[in-house]
């Protein structure tokens, strides 16, 4: 009988094949220390009465595990089942193939990320996916930057800087991460000037507050929240009236990007260009279902104005950023976004689309020993977009013998890829319209053999 006790040295673990492999794989100084860890490991637990059958085998399969999880990295895909479309903790907008496939083509080479090939000169990044932008939202001029609160904090230091920026208090918003518009303004340098009240503000009210120190109106979209009731709120057009009579831009954030008309209680880049504001700015990663990014459109006065402000160097987008909005942007124009980009394919399917799909999954599990249930349900538009608004969805709950509900879902949490699934009734939910349908064979392969 070996001595289980005795711990191979490193130098006679390297010469096991396995362990070989994993130098080549990941490097012989990542592999000894991830040896020497185990090892580590081994002898404390030895120390504690453990007993093992072979210490080599698993120093070596410990050390290789260590070394998968280190290489694999914090980031991870995860399956979607929450039913939630911008998922913001899960990484807001999935991107349509046309956008991994540009992603391929730019980033695998040089570009002209800031060189015009025309004149052979130094070019701008600055006015990549402008021309896009504005065909489609009708806007003179438009500039990126990389994100929107980066867009709205370009905007008031480029504009307001040292003068009053006027806002109803109903739009004095708190979205995600504890992003709070005030703060944003004190930033800027700008002075917050607040008219009305929290649930009514009129256009009498936006009209006492302009001064020679007023530097634009500021109108901001709830995003993800709805005052009901007792309420007032002029129209974008009795703003931008007020405006044009007073000579003082009027500005919009309207934060989700919605480039469709066919959202309920949604505003569009379109309506508000429209309807005449001077600057208009949206995320790129939310109802657009592109990039994290900022998007500036507008009057092109303005627009080139905070193209050259210096705060622009410290917000700018990248190449894969423009890549991605571009090619994203190109199946809005094409007429075809609602097939190929994945978040608004997710808010046009429909129920009877969903269940179809929950009914195959279903059978496919039930020889493995899992109850599988449909039920109605709601899925949510989330990622602080179209508050309040739910979408008719079919669930799939699932059961298995001797586990409740809270334990099988931190159990899907736990697979390869993990199962982000939501709790309801007791039961674990999944909701297949936030599941790509090319996952669907991959879930059915997790859930039938784990």
């Amino acid at each position: 009988m070996p001595d289980f006790r005795v711990i191979p040295s490193i130098d006679l673990l390297r010469q096991r094949a396995g362990v070989r492999a994993l130098e080549m794989a990941h490097g012989a100084a990542a592999t000894v220390d991830a040896l020497r860890h185990a090892a580590g490991e081994l002898r404390e637990a030895l120390q504690s009465g453990a007993v093992v059958g072979d210490a080599g085998a698993d120093i070596e399969r410990q050390a290789a595990q260590s070394l998968k999880t280190a290489a694999r990295g914090s980031l991870r895909p995860v399956i979607n089942a929450t039913g939630v479309v911008i998922h913001t903790n899960l990484g807001r907008a999935p991107l349509a193939d046309a956008a991994l496939a540009r992603i391929t083509a730019i980033a695998g080479g040089y570009c002209n990320l800031e060189y015009d090939l025309a004149g052979g000169t130094r070019g701008s990044r600055t006015v990549h996916a402008e021309s896009l932008i504005a065909s489609i939202t009708g806007a003179e001029a438009a500039i990126v930057v990389n994100n929107n609160a980066a867009a709205t904090l370009l905007i008031l230091t480029g504009l307001g800087s040292g003068r009053e920026v006027v806002i109803s208090r109903g739009e004095l918003v708190e979205i995600g991460g504890g992003f709070r518009v005030p703060d944003v303004m004190r930033q800027s340098g700008a002075t917050l000037r607040e008219v009305g009240t929290t649930n009514r503000t009129r256009a009498t009210d936006y009209l006492a507050a302009v001064s020679p120190s007023t530097a634009m109106l500021l109108r901001v979209h709830p995003s993800n929240f709805r005052i009901e009731g007792f309420t007032e709120r002029p129209s974008l057009g009795e703003l931008v009236a007020i405006g044009r009579r007073l000579n003082v831009p009027v500005v919009e954030d309207i934060g989700s990007g919605c480039l469709v008309d066919d959202i309920a209680g949604e505003p569009t880049v379109q309506a508000s260009i429209s309807a005449g504001v001077d600057l208009v700015c949206f995320s790129g990663d939310k109802l657009l279902g592109g990039p994290q990014c900022g998007i500036i459109a507008g009057r092109k006065a303005l627009v080139d104005e905070l193209r050259v402000h210096p705060l622009m160097r410290a917000l700018r987008a990248d190449k894969i950023t423009f890549a991605v909005l571009e090619a994203t942007l190109s199946e809005y124009a094409a007429g075809r976004s609602a097939r190929t980009v994945p978040v608004q394919r997710m808010l046009h399917t429909t129920a009877d689309e969903i269940e179809a799909r929950c009914m195959a999954i279903a059978e496919q599990l039930a020889p493995a020993g899992w109850r599988a249930a449909i039920m109605s349900g709601a899925s949510a538009v989330g990622g602080g977009s179209a508050p309040g608004l739910t979408l008719p969805t079919v669930l799939l709950a699932l059961e298995r013998d001797g586990e409740s509900a809270s334990s099988l879902e931190g159990w899907l949490r736990l697979l390869d890829p993990p199962v982000v699934a939501r709790i309801e009734h007791d039961r674990v939910v999944l909701d297949l319209r936030t599941v790509l349908p090319d996952q669907d064979s991959l879930l059915v392969s997790l859930l039938k053999t784990s």
